[in-house]
């Protein structure tokens, strides 16, 4: 069962979520909720706490990603920054980590083939019947 959060905590997670936290500091923050700061400083720590407190940025930035996108290939370019580069190409799909193999040949392979030649490379004579 997941973990439910509080009133309290949901009152701070609006408050983290806002950009330079609405203007607050972490003990104003504290107060309005009614906890002390050290309570709060628990909460980030919390798994749930913070996934929620994710998913909150998010929903209230979400609206500015487009141009936070187009900057990071105006970044790129402007300072010849290649990690930025690769980040804008990733976002865009351009750029992945995974690496694609294609086969050139349509026919497949064949495995009687390939396993007589491990058996032979195995066996130390490195020869194939045939």
């Amino acid at each position: 069962m997941a973990k439910t959060l509080s009133a309290s905590q949901m009152i701070a997670i609006e408050w983290l979520s806002i950009p330079n936290k609405g203007g607050k500091t972490y003990e104003e923050i504290a107060g309005i909720c009614g906890v002390h700061l050290n309570t709060l400083k628990l909460w980030r720590k919390d798994k749930t706490f913070d996934a929620e407190l994710k998913r909150a940025i998010i929903r209230n930035n979400s609206d500015k990603l487009p141009e936070l996108v187009e900057s990071l290939a105006e970044i790129a370019m402007r300072d010849a920054n290649a990690a930025m580069a690769k980040l804008a190409l990733q976002i865009n799909g351009m750029l992945t980590e995974k690496v694609e193999v294609e086969t050139k040949d349509g026919n497949g392979t064949d495995l009687a083939a390939l396993k007589e030649r491990l058996e032979a490379l195995k066996n130390g004579d490195g020869q194939t019947k045939g």
